[in-house]
């Protein structure tokens, strides 16, 4: 029971706020609404927001079910979680806010919450290198820089890394 409320408040806290909060506030204001019937890039939007929602499902299962910790850098997982998506990325639950975020914009055909998904992916880009990767090298060691090694941090690889 524990294990559930610390992965919901960090659900809560990070991809909640990302995905929901902000574009939320984003849009106040501005009248972004789903664009009906639904045109080319809001069937593009849909598409990338069902992405998105099983790429960040799936790895944060992956925490669950291997990791024995959330999504949270404040209640990291306890073991190196190399399954799943992450044999193809190393990043796929970021990959996977960015795909949500994206798929918003499409769906409501909103340039701010484009910027938006943009914003996030480029403040990852830079915070993922520089702070998180040293992070779990160092709790992580040799197996963590052997999988570095073999798959990509955004670029995902076209066949699974071997578990």
């Amino acid at each position: 029971m524990l294990l559930f409320f610390r992965h919901l408040l960090s659900f809560l806290a990070l991809p909640f706020v990302m995905t929901v909060v902000i574009p939320i506030a984003i849009g106040r204001g501005r009248g972004i609404a789903l664009v009906w019937p639904p045109d080319v890039l809001s069937v593009l939007g849909a598409v990338a927001f069902g992405i998105g929602l099983l790429l960040f499902s799936s790895s944060l299962y992956e925490f669950v079910r291997r990791g024995r910790g959330t999504l949270a850098p404040w209640d990291p997982p306890r073991e190196l979680v190399v399954h799943g998506p992450y044999r193809y990325v190393r990043n796929p639950m970021i990959s996977g806010v960015v795909f949500l975020i994206l798929g918003e914009a499409l769906l409501t055909h909103s340039r701010p919450l484009g910027e938006w998904a943009a914003a996030f992916a480029l403040i990852n880009a830079v915070y993922i290198p520089l702070l998180e990767e040293p992070m779990l090298a160092h709790r992580f060691g040799e197996p963590y820089r052997e999988y570095c090694r073999h798959v990509r941090r955004f670029l995902p690889r076209l066949t699974p890394w071997p578990e």
